[in-house]
C-alpha cells in the first residue's frame, strides 16, 4: 500500500539558514508516527511545510499518492484533507463544544449563518458522534471557556476531525496536561488513527514510549533515524544528540 503522505528531498531556506536539510520521510496509512529531536531539529517546521504555512525552497511532498502540496495554498490543502492542530488551543471560548463543533463543519458559510442556520440531523449525529469520540459529550453545551486545559486541547482536535482528514498533524498535543488527560490523549490518538493517519510531534519521552509504533528522529533539519522507541533509545547517535547517554 503506497503512502498516504511522501516528502523527498525537502529542503526549506531562510535567507541561509537551512531549517531543512533535504528530509525523506513516509507516513503510512493509518500509522501514528511520532516525530521527535531537540529543539530547532526542524520538526514544527516539517509540519508547517506539510500544511503550506511554509513554503519549501526544494523538494516534494506528494499527499495520498497523486497530489503535489509544495505549491498548493493553505485552504487548498486542508480542502485535501490534511488538518492541523497547533501547540496552543484555538477554540471560540464564548461559545459551546457542540458550536464550536458545529462552525469547524465544511461547510462555507460565515458565523451568524451557521449558528442560525437550520441544521440536518445528518449534520447533528456527525457532531455527536465526535463528541463522544473526543469524550466531551457530558459538557456539550457548556462554554469552551470552562473546561479544562486538557479538554479544550480535546475540543480542538475534535474541530479538525469533524472535517474528516485523512491525515492529522498535531503539535505537542499533550503540553500542560495532567498524567490523566496525558493517558486519555494517547488513547484517543490512537482511535483517530483506526480513521486517518497522525504524524505528531512530541517532547515527552514517556508518553512516545507508550504509545508509539513507529519514531522519527530529527537533528539539523534532518532525518537522523527511524525505528520502535526500543530501537531508537539503544541507537548510540540519539544517545548523543538527544536522549543523553544515561537513556
Amino acid at each position: 500500500m503506497k503512502p498516504i503522505l511522501s516528502c523527498r528531498n525537502v529542503i526549506v531556506d531562510f535567507s541561509g539558514f537551512k531549517a531543512l536539510q533535504g528530509v525523506d520521510l513516509d507516513v503510512q496509512n493509518g500509522e501514528v508516527l511520532f516525530l521527535i529531536g531537540p529543539n530547532g531539529a526542524g520538526k514544527t517546521t516539517l509540519l508547517d511545510v506539510i500544511c503550506g504555512k511554509t513554503k519549501s525552497t526544494a523538494g516534494e511532498i506528494i499527499f495520498d499518492d497523486k497530489i503535489s502540496l509544495t505549491k498548493l495554498p493553505e485552504q487548498k490543502i486542508v480542502h485535501e484533507g490534511i488538518a492541523r492542530k497547533f501547540q496552543a488551543p484555538s477554540i471560540f471560548i464564548h461559545l459551546t463544544s457542540f458550536e464550536n463543533l458545529e462552525i469547524a463543519m465544511k461547510q462555507q458559510k460565515n458565523l451568524v449563518s451557521i449558528l442560525f442556520a437550520k441544521m440536518t440531523n445528518r449534520q447533528r449525529d456527525k457532531i455527536e458522534a465526535v463528541l463522544k469520540k473526543i469524550g466531551l459529550y457530558d459538557v456539550r453545551d457548556e462554554k469552551a471557556g470552562s473546561l479544562s486545559h486538557g479538554q479544550k486541547q480535546w475540543l480542538e482536535i475534535g474541530m479538525q476531525l469533524i472535517q474528516e482528514p485523512k491525515l492529522l498533524l498535531l503539535d505537542e498535543p499533550i503540553a500542560g496536561m495532567s498524567g490523566e488527560e496525558r493517558t486519555k490523549t494517547g488513547e484517543l490518538i490512537q482511535e483517530i488513527s483506526r480513521d486517518c493517519s497522525v504524524l505528531v510531534v512530541e517532547h515527552d519521552m514517556d508518553f512516545v514510549r507508550t504509545f508509539s509504533t513507529l519514531v522519527i528522529v530529527m537533528h539539523e533539519g534532518k532525518v537522523l533515524c527511524e525505528g520502535t522507541m526500543a530501537e531508537i533509545q539503544e541507537n548510540e547517535e540519539v544517545k548523543n544528540v538527544y536522549l543523553g547517554r544515561s537513556g
